[in-house]
């Protein structure tokens, strides 16, 4: 087995933009995915003094994020059915509230198919256009965004999200650490 297969969520040390880029989002994932793995419900619904935030919520918010970001942002196809079959109302605050409804299944199901859906999108976007291609709605002004600035708004998202994820297990359970361990999978 090499390193990459123990350890596929490390970035290439050497690598080009997207490729950095890329792999700064999947050890975002991976870590997150971690911080998040093998809970009961009890586990994800739990809470940390008066805050309100869940591991739930928090993958089932960061699977929305992957779909609306490579879904309605980046190629325009839309939330899809998976969303509509769990009631999403494209409120804000829809994916903290009603995570406690879900299975823990569910959540992890949610979150892997979406980075799943997410990581086909992408490379079909950075095949028609790399980095510079421009994302599929336009601004309310009339402005554009491009596939980079979508993929650093994604990268800045899970950045904030896997610190929280990662105060929230450490309550559950007491597991720390940045990265998983050599061969870990969700």
């Amino acid at each position: 087995m090499t390193t990459t297969d123990e350890r596929p969520w490390e970035p290439p040390l050497a690598g080009t933009e997207v490729q950095q880029l890329f792999g700064a989002l999947d050890r975002l994932r991976w870590t997150f995915r971690y911080k998040a793995s093998g809970l009961d419900a009890a586990g994800l619904a739990h809470r940390v003094g008066r805050s309100s935030l869940t591991l739930g919520g928090l993958l089932k918010h960061l699977a929305a994020q992957e779909d609306y970001a490579s879904g309605v942002k980046l190629t325009g196809v839309g939330m899809g059915r998976e969303w509509a079959d769990h009631g999403w109302d494209g409120d804000d605050e829809w994916e903290f509230r009603s995570a406690a409804d879900d299975s823990p299944a569910t959540l992890y199901s949610l979150y892997d198919g979406a980075v799943a859906r997410a990581r086909t999108r992408w490379a079909d976007a950075l095949s028609d256009g790399g980095l510079d291609r421009p994302a599929d709605p336009g601004w309310a002004e009339g402005r554009r965004i491009n596939a980079r600035r979508l993929l650093c708004d994604l990268v800045e998202e899970y950045g904030r999200h896997t610190g929280q994820a990662d105060l929230l297990r450490e309550d559950v359970d007491g597991v720390v650490g940045e990265d998983p361990p050599d061969g870990w999978r969700p």
